[in-house]
């Protein structure tokens, strides 16, 4: 395999870290069609470059028999290869909102960049089946740059945010997160919570997302086309 084939196929490695989370080379392997020992090999470049790191594998459970499963997940400077969308221009805007109207003034700021968000979803939302509507947000999450995947738990649905767009900005600002965290909660009817956040350092964004009921999703758009009026 050439230097350029060698490069192509390590940045589709760490494309799969992003879209899915923290992998084992196994499911890395699984997903991209290579041999476990060739994903290894890509996987050490990744470390060494420092845009990977490894960690034993979480066992949600009771602990199966032997060693862990080694899973590998981007570090902020492998995401940092993948595209932002705000910049030190946006945090400098931000530092002086804060500093010319308080906290509070970034919170209504965070809200204020969220009200088409929350419109756009709330209609896609509208007319979806209830025990489908984690999936359709995920994609929608996943058209506006987030790389977000939906998965059921016993307890209810998970979103997973694989990428942040705005994962800078929102390590100084965490009323990013809060805003988004309570459009979920205004979209889907009901307290979700904000299980980890890539802006505190976690892998993925996670979200617990309780099921709504279709009327909510309505008055959520009546709500917003009110706000407009």
């Amino acid at each position: 395999m050439s230097p350029v084939d060698d490069l192509s196929t390590r940045d589709r490695v760490a494309e799969s870290i992003l879209e899915n989370g923290p992998s084992t080379a196994t499911s890395l392997a699984t997903r991209l069609g290579l041999t476990p020992a060739a994903v290894r090999r890509h996987l050490e470049h990744l470390v060494e470059q420092g845009l990977v790191d490894s960690r034993e594998e979480r066992i949600r459970g009771e602990r199966r028999r032997g060693r862990p499963a080694r899973v590998f997940a981007l570090t902020a400077a492998g995401r940092d290869t993948f595209a932002h969308s705000y910049d030190d221009l946006a945090a400098d805007a931000l530092r002086f909102l804060r500093a010319t109207g308080g906290d509070a003034a970034v919170m209504d700021f965070a809200r204020h960049r969220l009200a088409d968000f929350r419109h756009r979803y709330a209609t896609l939302l509208a007319d979806i089946p209830v025990e489908d509507q984690a999936s359709v947000l995920a994609k929608a999450l996943t058209d506006d740059g987030f790389a977000a995947s939906a998965s059921s738990t016993p307890l209810g649905e998970q979103i997973c945010q694989h990428h942040c767009p705005v994962a800078h900005v929102a390590e100084e600002f965490p009323q990013l997160c809060e805003a988004e965290t309570e459009v979920f909660a205004e979209l889907l009817g009901s307290h979700v919570q904000r299980l980890a956040t890539i802006a505190h350092g976690d892998g993925v964004c996670t979200t617990h997302l309780p099921r709504a009921t279709q009327t909510t999703i309505t008055t959520a758009v009546s709500h917003h086309e009110g706000e407009s009026s």
